[in-house]
């Protein structure tokens, strides 16, 4: 196959992933023009119709999507042979492209990652934080964070972080106003902050447990809002009841802006594992991220 066939097809790639000729082309130094030109070309050559293009972005035909799955194990291979390359070199480097929900990325990869850049100079990191359950294979991300609960069985998963809580909390003024729910159930009669759930657009039902009893509750309230720290701020404002990861809340409980509620429904449960395909051989890079994230790492 001709050189510039390769190029082309990894230029289709990249822009397949990237669902925009914008985006691509400033991952691969051209003009968004110029990728387009090629892509033309390579579709001509290839007698067949790869891209849908539109006015807001471009998405794969049949035909794309067929040879996108061709290109991907290819490309994978191909990437991860590089990366192992590194062992020949002093430093370590290469590419790790992790998504991670937010709080996640705020507590916990992000306050290693920080370090771990400083140590390895040669290794690249980014970081999707987004809450939604994305598929790392698909998008091509070399690892992902979820709670210990969501991970699928056929993952490879390392903790790196302690047990969460989920708290019921409120300002001090609503609930002397309103008064405070002794049970969950108790809720459905109070004001009370949803959480839109990205993933599936739906509301967060509140989640509770009590010697074995698992209580799940449908709240309302005048405020529905996708981010804890918009939440914390309705909640001091006293728009409410929220439901937080306790860290969210722990200064204002203690400057007393905040209560906690049904404390003894709010157990806590398994944190964030980064988890990753168990049958994927990981890079000296990734290795070396692995060990650093691992909870309880020195």
């Amino acid at each position: 196959m001709p050189r510039q066939n390769l190029a082309d097809l990894e230029a289709f790639a990249i822009v397949a992933e990237e669902g925009s000729f914008t985006r691509a082309a400033a991952r691969l130094g051209v003009s968004p023009s110029a990728l387009s030109h090629r892509m033309r070309k390579l579709e001509a050559r290839l007698g067949l119709r790869l891209l849908a293009r539109t006015t807001r972005n471009v998405a794969t035909t049949e035909a794309g999507e067929r040879l996108l799955e061709a290109l991907r194990p290819a490309i994978e291979t191909i990437d991860r042979q590089l990366a192992d390359l590194s062992d020949l070199r002093e430093r370590p480097s290469g590419r790790i492209r992790i998504t991670a929900p937010d709080h996640a990325t705020r507590t916990l990869l992000w306050p290693a990652i920080d370090d771990f850049l400083k140590r390895y100079p040669d290794i690249e990191i980014e970081i999707n934080a987004e809450s939604g359950l994305t598929d790392i294979i698909a998008e091509r991300y070399d690892a992902g964070v979820r709670l210990g609960e969501q991970l699928a069985k056929d993952m490879a998963a390392v903790r790196i972080g302690p047990p969460l809580r989920m708290v019921a909390v409120a300002a001090p003024h609503y609930l002397e106003a309103n008064g405070i729910p002794r049970a969950p159930h108790d809720l459905t009669r109070h004001k009370c902050i949803n959480l839109r759930m990205s993933s599936s657009g739906g509301l967060y039902a509140w989640e509770f447990q009590k010697d074995g009893q698992a209580v799940n509750v449908r709240v309302e309230g005048q405020v529905t809002l996708n981010s804890g720290h918009l939440i914390l701020q309705a909640a001091l404002a006293g728009h409410g009841i929220a439901f937080l990861m306790d860290d969210y809340v722990t200064e204002a409980i203690r400057r007393g802006e905040l209560q906690y509620i049904l404390e003894d429904w709010c157990p806590p449960f398994d944190g964030y594992y980064l988890y990753y395909p168990s049958r994927r051989q990981p890079t000296p890079a990734f290795s070396l991220l692995v060990d650093a994230l691992r909870y309880g790492a020195v």
